[in-house]
C-alpha cells in the first residue's frame, strides 16, 4: 500500500473539487452570458432546454463531448493536442492558493500572487501552440495577435498589483485578504482606485475578453487560434477561458475588495458575491462595447496604462515612505 504525504492527498482533493467548480460554473456562466446578451440584443436568449433555458448549456455540453476528434492534414499532431491541455492545466493550479474564505484554502502558501501571475501566464504558450501547430493562417494569425498582446498588458498588470503588495506588505493571498476590513471604505480600492481601473483592464486583455477578443476575432479570423479544433479540444479552450475569467475576478476581489470580507458576516459568500458581480461587468462589456483595432489596443497599453500604472506606483511608494 502507497502511503501519500497528507499535503499531496489535501492538494489531490482540493484539484478534484476544483474541477467540479470550474465544471459547474463553466455552464452557469454560459447560460448567463448568453441570457444577458439576448437582453441586451431584446431577445429571450436560451428558452427551450429546461425550464428558461437553463439546461442549454448542459445539452451544448454534451454534444461536444460526443463530437469527433479530427487533427487537420499537415498540422503536428503532438503540439496540437497537447495545446488545449497546457492551457487548461495550469487554470486549475491557479485555483489552489485562492482563499475562497476564512478558513477555505486548499494550500496556504507565502508566495500564492507569483503563483498564479506565473501559471497564468503559460496560455501564451498554449495558444501560440495552438496556432503554430494547427498550419493555418488565421489560426497563426490569431496567435501572433495574442503574444503581442499579453506580452504588452502583462507589464501593467504587475505594475498594478506592486501598490497592493506594498500595502498589505504580503504575496500571501490570505494575508491580503486579512488586511482589509469588512466595510467598503477599508478596501484597498479606496486607496488604488487607479490601479483597480488599469488591472481590470489588463485581466480583460489577458483572458481576450471583448473588447480586446482581436486573437479570436470571428469577423477576421474565422475563429482565431483554435479555428481548426472541434469537440473536446475547443472544449479545453473554452473551459480554460472561463477558468482564467474567474481566476481573474477572483485575484480583483482579493486585491482590491477585501476578498471574503464583507459586512456584518465574512466568509465565502461575499467572495463568491464580488467574483460574480465583477464576471457579470465582464460579460456586460463584451455585449456593449465594439472591438478596438489592434494599434489602438497596443497604444492604450504602452501610451497610457505602462504610464499610469509607474505614477500610481510612485505615488503609492511616497505615501508609504512619508
Amino acid at each position: 500500500m502507497i502511503n501519500l504525504p497528507l499535503p499531496l492527498i489535501q492538494i489531490l482533493i482540493g484539484l478534484v473539487g476544483i474541477l467540479a467548480f470550474v465544471g459547474l460554473n463553466g455552464l452557469v456562466l454560459v447560460y448567463l452570458e448568453r441570457k444577458i446578451a439576448g437582453h441586451i440584443q431584446r431577445r429571450p436568449g436560451p428558452f427551450e432546454v429546461g425550464p428558461h433555458g437553463i439546461l442549454q448549456p448542459l445539452a451544448d455540453a454534451v454534444k461536444l463531448v460526443g463530437k469527433q476528434l479530427i487533427t487537420p492534414k499537415g498540422a503536428d499532431s503532438v503540439l496540437y493536442w497537447a495545446a488545449p491541455i497546457i492551457s487548461f492545466a495550469p487554470a486549475i493550479v491557479c485555483f489552489l492558493p485562492l482563499p475562497f474564505g476564512p478558513k477555505l484554502t486548499n494550500i496556504d502558501i507565502n508566495v500564492g500572487l507569483v503563483l498564479i501571475l506565473a501559471f497564468t501566464g503559460l496560455n501564451v504558450l498554449a495558444l501560440c501552440l495552438a496556432g503554430w501547430s494547427s498550419q493555418n493562417k488565421w489560426s497563426l494569425l490569431g496567435a501572433a495577435r495574442d503574444i503581442s498582446q499579453s506580452v504588452a498588458y502583462e507589464i501593467p498588470l504587475l505594475l498594478s498589483v506592486l501598490p497592493i503588495m506594498m500595502l498589505s506588505g504580503s504575496l500571501n493571498l490570505y494575508e491580503i485578504s486579512t488586511s482589509q476590513g469588512a466595510w467598503p471604505w477599508q478596501w484597498h480600492i479606496i486607496y488604488q482606485p487607479l490601479g483597480f481601473f488599469i488591472f481590470f483592464i489588463c485581466i480583460l486583455a489577458e483572458t481576450n475578453r471583448a473588447p480586446f477578443d482581436l486573437p479570436e476575432a470571428e469577423s477576421e479570423l474565422t475563429a482565431g487560434f483554435h479555428t481548426e479544433y472541434s469537440g473536446m479540444g475547443f472544449g479545453l479552450f473554452f473551459l480554460a477561458e472561463y477558468s482564467y475569467m474567474i481566476v481573474a475576478c477572483a485575484m480583483a476581489s482579493i486585491l482590491f475588495l477585501g476578498g471574503f470580507n464583507g459586512p456584518i458576516v465574512s466568509g465565502w459568500w461575499w467572495f463568491l458575491f464580488k467574483v460574480y458581480a465583477l464576471l457579470i461587468v465582464m460579460i456586460w462589456l463584451r455585449w456593449t462595447y465594439p472591438r478596438v483595432r489592434f494599434d489602438q489596443l497596443l497604444n492604450i497599453c504602452w501610451k497610457w496604462l505602462i504610464p499610469l500604472s509607474l505614477i500610481n506606483l510612485l505615488v503609492t511608494a511616497l505615501f508609504i515612505k512619508l
